[in-house]
């Protein structure tokens, strides 16, 4: 008896382990940001190269303060070195435009 209520929490377990191993994935791909954002990435993109011109080195969905709390970021290469632009993803606003710093 105690064999089998030891193997069924051994199987449990397992069980929750493999079910949050698939939905860490889910977010590292961003799949449930996407849903909620109002913006497309495109939309973003050509807003933040309107603000910035330059070359994109890197484009993401994250949720980060500020805002909405959802934001495409990216690194855009330009004349002057290398600037972040954030756009909010549920509402089109600006919410940074500085020199990147790395960090």
């Amino acid at each position: 008896m105690k064999t089998a209520i030891r193997l069924s929490r051994i199987i449990a377990a397992a069980t929750v382990l493999t079910l949050a191993a698939g939905t860490a994935a889910v977010y590292a791909n961003n799949a449930p940001a996407k849903a909620d954002a109002k913006i497309t990435m495109d939309e973003a993109k050509a807003q933040a190269l309107q603000l910035q011109p330059g070359k994109i080195k890197d484009a993401e969905l994250e949720h980060e303060q500020g805002g909405s709390g959802l934001r495409y970021s990216f690194d855009i290469q330009s004349a002057h070195g290398v600037r972040e632009v954030g756009i909010d993803a549920m509402t089109g606003a600006v919410l940074e435009n500085d020199v990147d710093h790395g960090d």
